[in-house]
């Protein structure tokens, strides 16, 4: 019996894909142990028990990036974190450890490389986390969803992505994602969304009472599903063929119905717009150090996508840019083609693959 331990966590984006190669783990072999190594801080600590996975846990020690107390603490606290890893791959008879990035990766880097065992390495930003970069140097393998990621030795997998998004029929779905939403399927739709927590930019440029760019799409001819997050205050003005949902709990649903996405460009996200192959435009959040615009440029390059600054993106933006671009069958013809050449579903298998690799080596 083979015993995985899959490391990472904090936010969705290191969750998810861990998620999604335990699940192809464990469906292709019930009788092996798979186990997460994540803290009690981060969104594992719920997502990982629900999903029906035993968590291990080590303490969050963020690497200092400035002098302060937390600083101070590192020298002896991250020894100590290593020390509780290590502890775990002795105790469980771990055979091969996946670091998915988080605070619970360095110290397994290190832990794993100590006792012994191969682990691997998956990057899901086109900017890589501190972790992972360190832990490329030793790794038995590197993988990464975005092409250009600056990782040693590190190859394009792709993302491992949700069993829901990987077995999408678009196609199929569609009839029953229009009566959903209450839309109708022969009209095109406009997909606007920016995550779970939506995006003021997007529903400032769209909504009623600000840019209104759903009047100009609605004018176009097409129909808009606004994802405007659980926060937003925007006004639904309940006008036909415009949709506003606060939350989405079937975004398969809301994929099969776009025929055109205005989106935030998390690497989540455009991984799974890429896989699906529907054209879009990206609007990055203008917050941190570029990862997103950074997430959406191969998609740019291959022609799938284009990119509009968050600053520059307003309804007169939606006006004079994506509407003109939603009634050019042509050139979202061509977007839809170019997307084959960046997305792909079989992230998943691609990690399992380099995880079987390291295994065997």
């Amino acid at each position: 019996m083979t015993t995985y331990l899959l490391a990472g966590g904090g936010t969705a984006g290191h969750v998810n894909p861990l998620l999604a190669v335990a699940d192809a783990l464990r469906a292709r072999d019930p009788e092996a142990e798979v186990l997460v190594l994540g803290t009690r801080e981060g969104l594992e600590a719920r997502l990982v028990p629900e999903r029906g996975y035993e968590l291990l846990f080590v303490d969050k020690v963020p690497f200092p990036r400035r002098p302060n107390r937390a600083a101070a603490a590192f020298p002896a606290r991250f020894p100590r974190a290593i020390s509780q890893v290590r502890g775990h791959i002795a105790q469980r008879g771990v055979d091969v450890l996946v670091g998915f990035g988080g605070y619970a990766s360095a110290p397994a880097y290190i832990a794993a490389r100590r006792e012994n065992v191969p682990f691997v390495v998956h990057e899901a930003n086109a900017r890589p986390g501190l972790a992972n970069v360190l832990g490329a140097r030793r790794a038995a393998g590197v993988g990464v969803a975005f092409a250009g990621t600056p990782l040693k030795r590190s190859k394009v997998v792709g993302m491992p992505l949700r069993r829901e998004i990987v077995s999408l029929d678009r196609d199929a779905l569609r009839e029953e994602a229009a009566a959903y939403f209450g839309l109708d399927p022969a009209r095109p739709v406009l997909l606007v969304f920016g995550g779970s927590l939506g995006a003021q930019r997007l529903n400032a440029a769209f909504g009623e009472g600000h840019g209104e760019g759903w009047r100009a799409v609605v004018d176009a001819g097409w129909q808009l599903l606004h994802v405007t997050g659980e926060r937003s205050e925007l006004v639904d003005p309940g006008a036909a063929g415009y949709v506003v949902r606060r939350y989405v709990d079937r975004m398969d649903l809301a994929f099969s119905l776009a025929d055109f996405i205005v989106s935030r460009a998390g690497s989540a996200t455009v991984s799974e717009i890429s896989a699906l192959g529907i054209p879009t435009a990206y609007v990055p959040y203008a917050v941190g150090n570029g990862e997103q615009a950074l997430n959406a440029s191969s998609a740019v390059r291959a022609g799938a996508a284009i990119l509009i600054p968050d600053a520059e993106f307003t309804g007169d933006r939606v006006r004079s840019e994506i509407v003109p671009l939603l009634a050019d069958e042509a050139r979202r013809a061509a977007m839809t083609a170019a997307a084959a050449s960046v997305g792909t579903r079989t992230g998943t298998q691609n990690v399992v693959a380099m995880i079987d690799d390291a295994l065997r080596a």
